[in-house]
């Protein structure tokens, strides 16, 4: 279940939150619960990185990210190659693997159960990393 505001056509024009935390907590709140009326058991949810929001936004999300916490729920987080990282760092999607893994392992300190990556090696020498760091 991942939040997006607008559609793919104009997710990028303007995205404006009053408050971004809250208003997404708002947003998975009320589609987690049609899908449990629905009877969905399995919900991962997203908070959409990216998707209807500014870099500004993708870095408050992240920074605030545990407050998803609060669905007891698996969350997934999809920074990789995004353009928050490369726009940051003044560089190019395929050049951005640095600022990926030091986000994700942000997002793994932040709840981030489920990382979406275009470079899974290093993903995944990422998480072995912080695991053996906070779970051993």
């Amino acid at each position: 279940l991942m939040h997006m505001q607008g559609t793919p056509q104009n997710m990028q024009d303007k995205p404006e939150y009053k408050d971004i935390i809250n208003d997404i907590i708002l947003n998975i709140s009320d589609k987690t619960d049609r899908l449990r009326m629905l009877g969905v058991k399995d919900i991962i949810i997203d908070p959409g990185f990216g998707f209807g929001k500014t870099t500004d936004d993708n870095f408050r999300l992240l920074k605030y990210l545990e407050k998803m916490s609060i669905f007891e729920l698996p969350i997934l987080v999809g920074v990789s190659r995004k353009s928050m990282i490369y726009k940051t760092i003044g560089s190019t999607p395929e050049g951005s693997l640095n600022g990926t893994t030091t986000l994700n392992t942000i997002a793994l300190s932040k709840g981030a159960k489920i990382l979406r990556v275009h470079d899974v090696k290093e993903a995944v020498e990422c998480v072995r990393l912080y695991e053996r760091c906070y779970h051993s």
